[in-house]
């Protein structure tokens, strides 16, 4: 690969600036992981600034900032919480493919958001190990995570694949941050360098404003954070991190909002969430559908899987198999 110049990295950031990443990587003639590449050596080794454009002007560096989206017609699904982990496929994850596909045939599929927590990365917690349960090896688990997302990334196709860092996530570059501090900028020491398809950020605005969404993995907690959320951000949101999968309207002076709970991709009861010691767990698995109509947001839609053994899941009064 011919070296990654100054002039380079400069020329990306400038049409970064003027133009959709996708077009202007097009505009370099190089893929989109590529010129991602250039934007993070422009960045770290030249320290030029990049920032992310909004209806407001540059309001925030690439490197988990918020993404802003218009969406005028279309769907966007929002799964929540895979806790990636080897062994069988959950049933969340085998339908949020199945719907992903879908709608891309349908033509109707926009964006997917992985709204967090993609990873589990036990090894890297600050919790202690239960007992002598052997943990997989983070290796390990950052593979399992690729092969997941590499089955949504061929759901998809060209769809746009939207990131949202989650607090499990957070863990790999907290613990080699804290560990050793001297790999920082090295390839291979962000969590987004083992996912270059997917674009990284702390949360994506879709249509700002009194019809749009915010997506991102956590806000408020507690049992009542999704409309907890909608009334603090005046707006809907869509977050995951609870597990418990549920909607709630806040109706205003300014209309009806939505707070939603995604629930999670992963099998509540899978082995990497054997911490809660057997206790039962108010979690439900599933993803959230976001239909827009002339850019604003319909009630939002539940995908629930109905019977984990049996890959069966429920969507407007059906049972369908994945």
């Amino acid at each position: 690969m011919a070296k990654v110049t100054r002039e380079l990295c400069q020329k990306a950031v400038e049409l970064y600036h003027r133009m959709p990443q996708r077009k202007a990587a097009k505009e370099m003639g190089v893929a989109r992981p590529t010129f991602q590449h250039y934007l993070e050596i422009a960045e770290n080794k030249y320290g030029i600034t990049v920032l992310h454009r909004s209806r407001g002007g540059h309001v925030a560096p690439t490197n988990h900032g918020r993404l802003e989206r218009t969406i005028k017609d279309g769907i966007v699904l929002v799964g929540s919480d895979l806790h990636s982990w080897p062994g069988p496929k959950p049933t969340g994850l085998l339908a949020f493919c199945h719907f992903a596909e879908k709608y891309r045939k349908e033509k109707t599929l926009r964006s997917v958001v992985l709204n967090g927590d993609a990873t589990d990365l036990a090894r890297c917690s600050r919790h202690p190990p239960q007992g002598w349960t052997r943990m997989p090896e983070t290796h390990e688990e950052i593979e399992a995570t690729q092969e997941d997302l590499g089955l949504i990334e061929e759901a998809v196709g060209k769809a746009e694949k939207i990131f949202p860092l989650g607090n499990h996530d957070a863990r790999f570059e907290t613990y080699l941050a804290s560990r050793a501090p001297e790999v920082a900028n090295v390839h291979g020491t962000r969590l987004r360098d083992h996912f270059p398809l997917w674009e990284p950020c702390w949360g994506v605005m879709i249509n700002n404003g009194p019809g749009g969404c915010f997506i991102k993995h956590r806000y408020k907690g507690g049992m009542y954070a999704p409309a907890n959320n909608a009334k603090a951000a005046g707006i809907s949101v869509v977050t995951g991190h609870n597990h418990s999968q549920k909607i709630i309207p806040v109706t205003t002076m300014l209309g009806t909002h939505w707070g939603v709970d995604t629930g999670c991709l992963a099998n509540p009861w899978a082995p990497q969430f054997e911490y809660l010691e057997g206790a039962p767990r108010d979690w439900r698995a599933g993803f959230a559908v976001l239909t827009f109509k002339d850019g604003v947001l319909l009630p939002p839609e539940l995908v629930s899987v109905h019977d984990e053994a049996e890959h069966l899941v429920t969507f407007r009064g059906e049972i369908i198999e994945v």
